[in-house]
């Protein structure tokens, strides 16, 4: 019997998902869905459901609600803030969608794609590229993580700046709600003034009020050519003034512009293999940034020509120092080699502390210098780094020390408190999960968290959907 459910209540379930669709808690095969990617979250549960269908996902949840079982539905399992793994008490299930990945449709015509909740994203992304379209969301895990996970985190990623977050490019969802009826919203259209936008509740919900099971997402003109630069420039503001430039001078065809510091740039290269340093100069701050066009043809510019007349603005006006265009794929993967790989390099040097921050863009010089100076006097011994995606005000902000978990607390509030006075986020892209619900209720105005307590209490009043997320 496992946690009081008798063997003819399992039995149910197991026959109805099939050989594949069922793993037992106990056994070793479920031990990756019960601990996360970073491995600071670990919980125990029932087993893993694994449906194929969204009819299998409804059944999974008219047993859960029958049973009074809770529900902790799992993407990708590539977050960071533990909303995928259970926790270690209660009696639930894991319901993983890994096995819902399938391209349902792709309307070139429409620019859209009906993807279930286990595409991964690498996959959906290449569906869309070989239908002559461009799917834009773009992350690091991007090679492991889901459409779904994405869309219940409201993932960000390097491509915000021009296509938005997650959220934005969702035209519809399919959605199991807690008492297993089926949702069916995968409208396509771009204009639908029909009342309240239901789909809007359940991305970045975490799972909290149902289980996404497919999403109409949109697609873009697929890009013919990508120019990138790595940029050296003196300071946070001139970075921020580059990106002006830039955007003003090729038209707003900007896509990614990741703030990289001299520090961290010097430690990646110390710590991972096959990482060389593009300017091997003393600036202080770097500006990775890419420019794309969708133009077919010789029938304009190139990316290239472009971003070269915008660095020349750049330079006239003291914004850049130095800078270096791709003139290859190699050389494009090898800038994004420094950024991509900066989270494992720190995790290298030793114990660290991470913090997801968003803030207006207009905030981000002053910020980013009260930032190293209120840092510095809580833990004048701790090594900091902020460095992100700086054309959406997103930073990511880490610190090391050997003693860094004792300094958690202080450092949180810290941090936290200077990003609530320039009207920041605390949580810019990876959600709340369990790590965030004390900042969540601490930061949130009464009003808007009674609205999302009223929310929760309405659609899952058993409060069985992935219990302790978000709302703690």
């Amino acid at each position: 019997m496992a946690d009081g459910l008798g063997p003819a209540a399992l039995e149910t379930l197991t026959a109805a998902l099939g050989q594949h669709g069922w793993i037992d808690g106990a056994s070793d095969d479920a031990a990756p869905y019960l601990t996360d990617w970073s491995q600071a979250y670990t919980g125990t549960a029932i087993g893993v459901a694994r449906p194929s269908s969204v009819e299998e996902v409804q059944v999974v949840m008219r047993w859960a609600a029958a049973e009074g079982v809770a529900v902790v539905p799992q993407g990708g399992h590539t977050g960071l803030v533990g909303g995928g793994t259970p926790f270690s008490d209660g009696r639930k299930i894991v319901l993983s969608l890994k096995r819902m990945n399938q391209v349902r449709k792709i309307d070139p015509a429409n620019y859209t794609m009906i993807a279930e909740a286990g595409v991964i994203l690498q996959d959906a992304q290449k569906a869309a590229l070989d239908a002559d379209r461009f799917f834009p969301l773009s992350l690091g895990a991007e090679g492991s993580c889901t459409v779904g996970g994405n869309i219940s985190t409201n993932a960000g990623g390097v491509n915000v700046i021009r296509y938005g977050n997650a959220r934005a490019l969702v035209l519809g969802l399919e959605v199991v709600l807690p008492d297993g009826e089926i949702w069916n919203g995968l409208r396509t259209l771009r204009k639908d003034n029909t009342g309240y936008h239901l789909k809007e509740m359940f991305m970045g919900a975490e799972g909290t009020l149902g289980v996404i099971t497919a999403a109409a997402l949109k697609l873009f003109p697929k890009p013919t050519a990508t120019a990138s630069a790595w940029v050296a420039t003196p300071s946070v503001a001139t970075a921020l003034e580059l990106l002006d430039v830039a955007r003003a001078e090729t038209g707003d065809a900007v896509e990614t512009s990741e703030l990289i510091t001299r520090s961290l740039v010097e430690t990646v290269v110390a710590k991972m293999d096959d990482v060389r340093d593009p300017l091997p100069d003393d600036s202080p701050f770097y500006v990775l940034m890419e420019v794309s066009t969708t133009r077919r043809g010789d029938n304009g510019q190139s990316p290239v020509d472009v971003l070269e007349g915008a660095l020349a603005q750049a330079f006239e006006r003291g914004l850049a120092t130095d800078a270096l265009i791709a003139q290859s794929e190699q050389q494009r993967a090898d800038f994004w080699k420094i950024r991509e790989q900066a989270p494992e390099a720190l995790q290298r040097i030793g114990p660290r502390i991470s913090w997801d921050v968003t803030l207006p863009l207009s905030a981000l010089p002053d910020f980013y210098a009260a930032a190293e100076k209120k840092m510095a006097e809580v833990a004048p011994h701790v090594g900091f780094y902020g460095f992100g995606h700086m054309g959406d005000g997103n930073l990511h902000y880490l610190a090391t020390s050997d003693d860094i978990k004792n300094l958690k607390e202080v450092l949180d509030r810290t941090l936290y408190d200077l990003v609530m006075s320039y009207d920041g986020s605390f949580s810019a892209e990876h959600g709340i999960g369990q790590k965030r619900t004390t900042e969540l209720e601490r930061y949130k105005s009464p009003v808007e968290y009674k609205l999302m307590q009223a929310l929760k209490a309405a659609i899952d009043p058993d409060g069985r959907m992935n219990p302790g997320k978000v709302l703690s």
